[in-house]
């Protein structure tokens, strides 16, 4: 993300309805582009994506796998950590996988280092998605955008939604779920 750019972010736990929230924010005319997710490896989404196969015999498994990684693919990124990630969009591709300072960093906390936390927000984060959750991180060129990205995410049943200024990623508001 470019600095002087704005974002939103929700955390959910592992029953939320994640192309639900995507579709929410498709229709507040907000682009997949500009979506990106984290989601913990132990998440059942991550399972399906990691137990994928190719050649596996079992046809109705391997529709859903195909499925799920068509849906991620169509999205700005998503990180699984230890699992894999998707990442169509130029801006979110320069941000996760810069050259940054977090080489001591793992997991969760590197994918959300990438998208501009610091570190005391990356390790906070992290920990809140914990084993099975996932943060839904939503890039928008303006402030009010971004406010309206973070109503809709804690309408879509967020634990924690803020609006944050990249770059600084100082929170801006919190509502806490």
């Amino acid at each position: 993300m470019t600095a002087g750019e704005s974002a939103a972010y929700g955390t959910y736990p592992r029953e939320s309805a994640l192309p639900d929230i995507v579709c929410a924010l498709n229709r507040a005319g907000f682009e997949n582009e500009d979506i990106c997710m984290v989601l913990s490896p132990g998440h059942p989404l991550a399972t399906i994506v990691r137990d994928a196969r190719i050649a596996d015999s079992d046809v109705k498994e391997n529709s859903v796998g195909a499925r799920m990684i068509g849906w991620f693919s169509e999205l700005g990124a998503v990180v699984i950590p230890t699992v894999g990630f998707f990442i169509r969009s130029e801006a979110f591709f320069a941000a996760l996988l810069s050259e940054q300072d977090v080489a001591s960093w793992s997991g969760k906390s590197k994918a959300l280092a990438g998208l501009g936390f610091s570190h005391d927000e990356a390790r906070r984060l992290g920990r809140q998605i914990g084993d099975v959750g996932v943060l839904v991180y939503v890039s928008c060129a303006e402030r009010a955008r971004a406010d309206w990205a973070k109503e809709l995410l804690r309408r879509a049943g967020a634990r924690e939604s803020a609006s944050v200024q990249a770059g600084s990623l100082n929170r801006a508001a919190t509502a806490v779920a």
